[in-house]
């Protein structure tokens, strides 16, 4: 006969029993009571002597699991028949019906990590300690069965009828028998995943991460581009990006919406890093990020944080940007997806909420709903990638509209002879005192000090015999790329950007200090403490030298970002300039950056005979203030840019007053407003200007200006564009323009 299983192993305890083929096919019920004896003895061996084996008689995959007392077709306790030997047809019928049923329905194939009988027919049972198995088998008696309906099968995945029961539950150690090498008795269960152990935490987490990412993607698409304007109101408004966006990816197929909802995500994160961009620049600078032409400045940027900060600062501030904009970049490509994923699982809500929200804009934007200010239907993102793109144009086409307006210049094709003819024999000075702006004159917070200074100084001027007169002028710049103002002022060009910079200065154009040279009535130098590397651009202005940080021969400490102090810069140049003896008047442009952010520590007047080298700053520096104690502190920074402007007027007048002489001329101005958080938000890009004089003729020269008297412009006083004072102040000189 057919043997479909291996014979059983019986203990030396058990009682005897017939092993011949006929009781091998005896139905299960027959056997329950000796099998589960027998699952008793090998229990209590187990825990007398230590771990052993436990194995289990398997019978056919359509027999009832060893040790239920219920057949499978009744779902009810049996009585427990009489042992007939002469079964051979029955059994065989049995057989043959449950190998039918295992053709037509094979039993699931078992779970990973389940162990399989050898001969592969029915999946192993999960294992049980030998101490639960002996606990169970001395608290159930024998004679007490559980209906089969009530109970697991021992064996998973199959039953008595050949059904595949493998999604049941057979871990209870009172019904589950091992048919392999039973674990031993401290081995833990197999660990369960975290959502499966905690179902209401792990959906409470997953709803708060949808809704963080939603709140993300919200936030990016309605972020402003300057600080004043993150109010409550800007960011209770409908993106219609959102709405177009969760559209488009509800309806996509999965390997598309996947490709769309990175690529959308990678877009909304690049968007919002240059959005931050045009945060910090309109703090700084007064305008937005320009995506052509402000790379650059990012170098310059790195080497204001190494003076500052010192070179350790600088890099971590740097490694800190760039991990920014990568966090900035993954999250926000994680938020999309999260979101795009929730909406394809719900994809029917999803829709719905989609057609309200966008009825929704439709509405508010048709009938011009606001909400404390901006309209509540939104198309920020829409509207700044249009500006941006527009931007991106207008750029490239100015590029060639300005190379054609540096050639063109009123005095540019001037004989020298007919230049500066009311100014010869003069000496004459052209100061930029860093950030002083209108700000510093009628700002609450900086005016008190700052007009003191001024009138002080007007006074000792007055003293010393000397006149003045001001105005005011727009530049080109704000809140800093000084280089752009100084440009601006010298060449009669507006020079508001980097690229206008490089295109005029790689030219040919007349500045003012270059007309100074062209007459070959002066000597003209350049004065710049902030210079620190070559400065091919000294060619362009028209100095015969230039005297940087390297060649004034300070042996001080610095001063934040400012090389060195401007009183000790203007003792350099009468050493190394202003107090020789020559055979020509002097032209100089001096750079004054005492008053250059962070604005701590300032230094200190001293007496002019005790500033030698500059080592006599040490002890000026150590006791000045902390720039982080004063750059972020909105009322502290005001104060302390009040106190750096009053120093540098201080330094400039104090030194035309004791080494200046009659033919001393004197024009001094402030090449931009400071930022934002010390100018306010709208302030303008005024800058006070005024011309000194020992000789009043040449004051006279611009009496039809309408300038004030003194060095402080009255607030009526009149306003011009930076770029227009070169020409005015050639032809009151007596310049002739070229003949065209």
């Amino acid at each position: 006969m057919d043997r479909t299983t291996p014979e059983p192993e019986v203990t030396p305890e058990a009682p005897p029993a017939d092993t011949s083929d006929d009781i091998q096919h005896n139905t299960p019920a027959e056997e329950a009571a000796p099998a589960k004896g027998v699952a008793a003895e090998h229990a209590v061996s187990s825990e007398r002597g230590g771990v052993e084996e436990a194995t289990a008689e398997e019978g056919p995959a359509g027999e009832a699991p060893v040790g239920e007392g219920a057949t499978a077709a009744e779902g009810k306790p049996e009585e427990e028949p009489a042992v007939d030997i002469d079964t051979d047809k029955d059994t065989d019928a049995a057989s043959d019906k449950a190998s039918g049923a295992r053709e037509e329905g094979p039993a699931e194939e078992a779970p990973e990590g389940e162990k399989k009988t050898p001969s592969g027919e029915a999946p192993a049972v999960e294992e049980s300690t030998a101490a639960e198995e002996t606990l169970a088998a001395e608290e159930t008696p024998a004679e007490e069965e559980t209906p089969a309906a009530e109970k697991a099968p021992a064996v998973e995945g199959s039953t008595a009828s050949g059904q595949d029961n493998s999604d049941q539950d057979t871990s209870d150690p009172d019904t589950s028998v091992g048919d392999g090498p039973a674990g031993p008795p401290d081995e833990p269960a197999a660990p369960r995943k975290w959502r499966d152990r905690h179902p209401v935490a792990a959906r409470n987490v997953g709803w708060t991460v949808t809704g963080l990412s939603l709140l993300l993607i919200c936030f990016a698409l309605l972020m402003p581009t300057s600080a004043p304007k993150f109010t409550p109101g800007v960011f209770l408004r409908i993106p219609v990006e959102a709405v177009l966006g969760a559209a488009v990816l509800i309806v996509l197929p999965r390997r598309p919406r996947i490709a769309v909802a990175i690529l959308a995500g990678a877009s909304l994160g690049v968007l919002t890093v240059l959005n931050l961009l045009d945060v910090g620049f309109n703090m700084f600078l007064g305008r937005g990020f320009n995506v052509v032409l402000d790379w650059v400045l990012f170098d310059d940027a790195q080497s204001y944080l190494k003076d500052t900060m010192g070179n350790g600062g600088a890099i971590g501030a740097v490694i800190a940007v760039m991990a920014l904009v990568l966090i900035v970049l993954v999250l926000m490509t994680l938020a999309v997806l999260r979101v795009s994923n929730v909406m394809t699982r719900n994809r029917d809500a999803a829709s719905r909420v989609t057609l309200v929200v966008g009825t929704a804009w439709v509405t508010c934007a048709a009938l011009g709903l606001q909400l404390s200010g901006p309209g509540i239907a939104a198309r920020t993102t829409v509207a700044r990638v249009e500006d941006r793109v527009n931007r991106v144009q207008a750029t490239l086409k100015d590029e060639a509209a300005f190379a054609k307006e540096a050639k063109k210049d009123a005095f540019g094709g001037t004989p020298g002879d007919q230049l500066l003819t009311d100014l010869r024999g003069k000496d004459v000075m052209i100061a930029f005192i860093e950030s002083y702006g209108r700000s510093a004159i009628e700002d609450e917070a900086t005016a008190a000090g700052v007009d003191a200074t001024l009138d002080a100084k007007n006074e000792a001027l007055t003293k010393a015999g000397y006149s003045a007169k001001s105005g005011w002028l727009t530049s080109a710049t704000y809140g800093g790329s000084s280089w752009l103002g100084h440009s601006t002022f010298l060449s009669g060009l507006w020079i508001n950007n980097q690229n206008r910079y490089r295109t005029v200065t790689a030219g040919e154009h007349l500045t003012l200090t270059g007309a100074f040279q062209r007459t070959g009535a002066w000597r003209t130098v350049g004065v710049m403490p902030g210079v620190q590397k070559n400065w091919p651009e000294g060619k362009f202005y028209g100095l015969d030298n230039v005297y940087d940080s390297r060649e004034l021969g300070y042996e001080g400490p610095k001063f934040s970002w400012s090389t060195m102090p401007d009183q000790y810069a203007l003792s350099a140049f009468e050493r190394l300039e202003h107090g020789k003896k020559r055979d020509k008047p002097l032209m100089s442009e001096i750079i004054l950056t005492s008053s250059h952010q962070p604005w701590a520590p300032i230094p200190k007047m001293i007496p002019w005979d005790q500033v030698g080298d500059g080592s006599v700053y040490e002890g000026i520096e150590k006791a000045g203030k902390d720039p982080a104690d004063v750059f972020y502190d909105s009322k502290k920074v005001k104060e302390e840019y009040g106190k750096s402007i009053q120093y540098s007027v201080n330094s400039l007048i104090d030194y035309v007053v004791k080494y200046g002489s009659k033919n001393t001329v004197l024009v001094f101005l402030g090449d931009h407003q400071p930022l934002a958080s010390v100018s306010g938000s709208n302030a303008s890009r005024d800058v006070p200007v005024s011309i000194v004089a020992h000789d009043k003729s040449v004051l006279d020269k611009i009496d039809d200006w309408g300038w004030t008297d003194g060095i402080k412009p009255d607030k009526s006083a009149p306003v011009w564009r930076m770029d227009s004072f070169r020409d005015r102040f050639l032809t009151a000189y007596g310049s002739t323009p070229a003949k065209r």
